[in-house]
């Protein structure tokens, strides 16, 4: 089944252009997903970027929403989070999980972000001191994580145009 891709309406309050925007991106992520053969999957494309996979950039995604809503803003402890270990990209490494799992894993850390956006003020500002964008406001990291995810789903849009031809935008 498709997965729905819908700009927010044009007259919409902040919040859910915000949140509309992000979730857009998000369903295109999903989108360029469908149909990716596991092997194609973690098939490195790019010969400078052999983590920039379909699976290493869902994985990555996964972890940046939990780094900004969980770590950075509510200040969740950051051990379980790959990007802040001693291994440079380790976020992109999926350690041979299936896409199927890495999109799971990606979808509920996004309702989970969700949570976090729909429970507090835009305004709001992150309560991890720990690092220099912790203490950033909620509307900020929204506003990165759109465009965090539109750029990654642009990387999507060319690996998957490499790996099998498939394109399109929204």
């Amino acid at each position: 089944m498709p997965i729905p891709r819908t700009r927010p309406g044009l007259t919409a309050g902040e919040r859910s252009q915000l949140v509309g925007w992000l979730d857009l991106q998000r369903s295109v992520v999903q989108w360029k997903c469908e149909g990716v053969s596991e092997e194609d999957a973690h098939r490195s494309v790019l010969p400078d970027s052999p983590l920039m996979t379909v699976a290493g950039i869902v994985s990555h995604l996964r972890w940046t929403e939990h780094c900004w809503f969980q770590v950075m803003f509510l200040n969740h402890p950051a051990s379980s989070n790959p990007q802040f270990g001693d291994a440079d990209d380790e976020d992109f490494r999926t350690h041979g999980a299936p896409l199927s799992q890495l999109l799971l894993d990606y979808d509920r850390e996004c309702a989970a972000s969700n949570e976090v956006i729909a429970a507090h003020e835009l305004g709001e500002t992150g309560r991890n001191g720990k690092f220099r964008s912790g203490p950033a406001s909620l509307r900020w990291m929204v506003l990165h994580m759109v465009e965090e995810t539109a750029r990654h789903a642009g990387h999507l849009d060319t690996i998957r145009e490499l790996l099998d031809g498939e394109t399109g935008y929204y």
